[in-house]
């Protein structure tokens, strides 16, 4: 049982909640596009559902309200540390099932890999979670394959149409706020069929790596990190400590944590000069095995959740779902 209302009574309460929390959703960034003539689809803070882009996939994914792209840890001077403060506002995410699977593995980076990330939890532990759900597949995606086009881990699932919007959930600091509203049945509407497929050989194994499948993404990959940055599981990052004058004259400074990809160069670069995966073919090895092949081993799901957007962004058309549907000829291939 779920709740029907106007889109005009929601968006009252979407700006009281806004005192309380920073509402994101993807809403469309005229002009700001790839080109001068076009618009972008990214996260953004929102304060009526008229903000909000339901039409199409955003380009960008939710992370990086949970994980900053650059996030100050802490200030330091000559004689003290100060950590920094935590956000004074809790958040909202408006998102789509693949990306809120999306939200697990981040957990399980963050949260349950040895170790709780204290920076991470303060934003985790005040963030709700708003379910949109897709009536069709967009054309890249391939969440059905990847099993992340349905969900019910949601604190609340809402629907626009025309001027009414239907409610599901338990989100309290919004359905206590709820008024004018009719009781109805809402079930989200979730994707069964993608165009785009995808088929993890089930005898996949590190062996994999001496395939020769690998050797194209030397010529092709050009090592921009685009992929990275637009996954909602990508986890990378690298420390800046960035130094200035104190207004007391003194030297201070602040410690920050900033975005970074396994397929730039310089990621693994070591003291000595010593440095890893030199090929760009080893680098896309050494990701594409981790999201549908290392992973799962630890945590028992893949952490590719199937949203497209590495396929979207590619400057150079590498398709993600195309390489994992040449894994089965690279078995083949090293059985021989």
């Amino acid at each position: 049982m779920g709740y029907k209302t106007s889109t005009a009574h929601l968006d009252s309460i979407l700006r009281e909640l806004s005192k309380e929390y920073s509402i994101y959703a993807p809403k469309t960034f005229l002009g700001e596009g790839t080109y001068s003539d076009t618009d972008r689809v990214r996260y953004g803070t929102v304060e009526s559902l008229g903000e909000i882009n339901f039409e199409h996939k955003s380009e960008f994914s939710y992370k990086e309200v949970l994980t900053p792209i650059s996030e100050t840890l802490f200030y330091f001077t000559e004689e003290e540390i100060k950590e920094s403060d935590a956000p004074k506002k809790g958040a909202i995410i408006f998102l789509r099932s693949c990306d809120l699977h999306a939200v697990k593995r981040m957990d399980d980076i963050y949260l349950r890999n040895g170790f709780e990330d204290a920076y991470y939890k303060r934003i985790r532990e005040k963030t709700k979670f708003i379910l949109m759900g897709c009536t069709s597949s967009f054309d890249s995606c391939f969440c059905v394959d990847m099993g992340t086009n349905i969900t019910t881990n949601y604190d609340a699932y809402i629907k626009v149409e025309g001027d009414q919007a239907f409610i599901d959930g338990n989100f309290e600091a919004l359905l206590a706020r709820l008024e004018e509203v009719e009781e109805v049945s809402v079930k989200p509407d979730y994707v069964k069929e993608n165009q785009t497929k995808v088929n993890i050989p089930e005898n996949l194994s590190s062996d994999i790596m001496d395939s020769t499948m690998w050797n194209e993404y030397n010529e092709r990959c050009i090592a921009c990190g685009r992929c990275n940055f637009v996954c909602p599981t990508c986890t990378c990052f690298t420390m800046q400590d960035v130094f200035y004058e104190g207004s007391d004259g003194k030297k201070a400074g602040e410690r920050r944590r900033v975005w970074a990809s396994c397929q730039v160069d310089g990621f693994t670069e070591m003291a000595g000069g010593h440095s890893f995966r030199g090929d760009k073919g080893q680098r896309m090895r050494f990701k594409v095995l981790h999201k549908v092949h290392d992973y799962k081993k630890r945590f028992g799901h893949h952490m590719c959740v199937g949203c497209g957007r590495c396929d979207d962004i590619c400057p150079e058309y590498i398709s993600f779902s195309a390489c994992i549907n040449k894994l089965s000829d690279g078995m083949k291939e090293i059985q021989k």
